[in-house]
């Protein structure tokens, strides 16, 4: 045959295709009617397998034996989605019984956040809060989330990423440990300087105090200047703290010219940043299960079964209703060696139908799932950009 007659014997046969999938398709719907009516689960793991092991039996080829495998796991994961869909159009509820509100309550609200008075956490508290409500700095970020357990404060707010330094990683962590959801988020720009007392001359520096990440954020400048001793501290700002207390000139800090100012410090030098575009996403955190009307932003937490394409599948969830996937960060699971717990945000509110379709498929075939909040965003905008 030439090419021409090889196309139209390629229609041919996909014309059969499509007719056969849709007549599968409808098949699948009735057994999806069945199992509701029966209280059975979607996911049927062993008649997949078997399913699969039968296809693969078929094949002429090692090529077709794999090709068979995919475009059959393809199908059955195409059929589950419309038995998801089928259990939401029957009203079978998810289980995500969050409450909706008109507006964040912020007026008197009491927030909390990591570190001493001038931090980036406190700028972005300020940021989101305004003067409307009542601040407290806690030690630790476990101490900010303990706080939201004990009643003892309405919101905290914790830095999750940095445009530059990335995730900070134990805050994900402290997002499953505790019963907490996210039900905001702001971004504050960083612009760290080189601070040290009113004597200090910037020739004379010898020790250098900051967070982990500040010093991560100006290391390029740090690596001009060898010899100076890098000392971490829990946040920027109480390393200007502790410049001014200890009072010795050879002693400085990065942190922000806020935390200068706040505590009676100088500028030495300004251009210390890697990036002069960096900016912290911080996320506002509460004990109450709920979201604002207008929240357009879903983050879940989830564990995959440990085999070959498990987390393909559960991200098909968003594909197939037309969801768009912002960021996905994966954390090892504490006691089991090479497995790793997912963070996931994308675009979409609870209510929406495509939203429950796509959390509901993810929720029957994960090990382990838990929606972390649903939150207005306005995208990422950074601070310089208002």
């Amino acid at each position: 045959m030439d090419l021409g007659e090889i196309r139209k014997e390629i229609d041919r046969i996909d014309r059969e295709l499509s007719e056969n999938f849709q007549k599968r398709m409808e098949l699948c719907r009735q057994v999806g009617e069945y199992k509701l009516k029966n209280g059975m689960k979607v996911l049927d793991p062993a008649r997949e397998k078997e399913k699969l092991a039968a296809v693969e039996e078929t094949a002429d080829s090692q090529f077709n034996r794999y090709g068979l495998r995919e475009m059959f796991t393809q199908i059955m994961g195409t059929s589950r989605k419309l038995q998801y869909q089928l259990m939401a159009d029957k009203g079978v509820a998810t289980g995500l019984p969050f409450e909706t509100a008109a507006s964040l309550p912020r007026n008197g609200a009491r927030v909390v956040y990591q570190g001493v008075e001038g931090a980036y956490s406190h700028a972005a508290a300020l940021q989101f809060f305004g003067d409307r409500a009542l601040y407290e700095n806690v030690k630790t970020w476990d101490d900010a989330m303990k706080a939201l357990c004990a009643g003892t404060a309405d919101y905290a707010v914790l830095p999750i990423e940095n445009s530059s330094s990335g995730s900070v990683t134990q805050v994900y962590d402290l997002l499953v440990k505790y019963d907490n959801y996210i039900v905001g988020e702001t971004y504050v720009k960083v612009d760290h300087v080189l601070l040290g007392l009113p004597e200090a001359e910037l020739s004379g520096v010898r020790i250098i105090y900051s967070h982990p990440q500040g010093l991560m954020q100006c290391s390029r400048y740090l690596d001009e200047h060898r010899e100076w001793e890098r000392h971490s501290t829990s946040n920027t700002a109480l390393s200007a703290k502790q410049v001014k207390e200890e009072g010795d000139p050879s002693c400085a800090a990065i942190a922000s010219e806020m935390a200068g100012k706040l505590y009676g410090l100088k500028v030495l030098d300004k251009n210390v940043m890697n990036s002069r575009g960096n900016t912290t996403r911080f996320l506002v955190v509460s004990s109450r299960k709920f979201y604002e009307k207008a929240a357009n932003k879903i983050s879940v937490c989830f564990e995959t079964r440990h085999e070959n394409g498990a987390l393909y599948y559960m991200l098909s969830h968003l594909t197939y209703n037309g969801l768009n996937m912002l960021k996905l960060e994966s954390r090892p699971i504490l006691g089991r060696p090479w497995e790793f717990r997912f963070f996931l945000d994308f675009e979409g509110n609870l209510g929406e139908a495509g939203v429950k379709n796509a959390l509901r498929g993810i929720l029957e075939e994960a090990n382990y799932f838990r929606v972390l909040g649903n939150y207005y965003t306005d995208k990422g905008k950074s601070a310089d950009e208002d």
